[in-house]
């Protein structure tokens, strides 16, 4: 595995999905990851599905428009398309993370 797409401990030693664009010179992370961590979620991937749901009609945003996909490897061993957001997206979609 290249070094620019290995995963990344971010938060609380969890793991995080990567991916480096050399043309647009920034990293994407993997959304689901992220709402895994903030939201401790067993299946974050639904919770990122409604919440894009939710977002769109309190908000009248659609995240899934600041997100782009790229093919990350799953813990099967195989690479998938999964949503993906640079820092300044994350910022947006980690703001709409209901917290206590």
């Amino acid at each position: 595995m290249k070094e620019n797409n290995k995963l990344v401990v971010l938060f609380e030693n969890q793991p995080v999905r990567r991916e480096w664009d050399e043309k647009a010179e920034k990293w994407y992370f993997s959304v689901v990851d992220i709402i895994r961590v903030l939201t401790g979620s067993i299946d974050a991937r639904d919770y990122w599905f409604k919440m894009k749901i939710r977002v769109k009609s309190d908000d009248g945003i659609e995240l899934s428009t600041i997100c782009r996909q790229l093919k990350l490897l799953s813990s099967d061993g195989k690479k998938y398309l999964t949503d993906v957001a640079d820092v300044e997206a994350l910022f947006r979609i980690i703001q709409s993370v209901p917290s206590p």
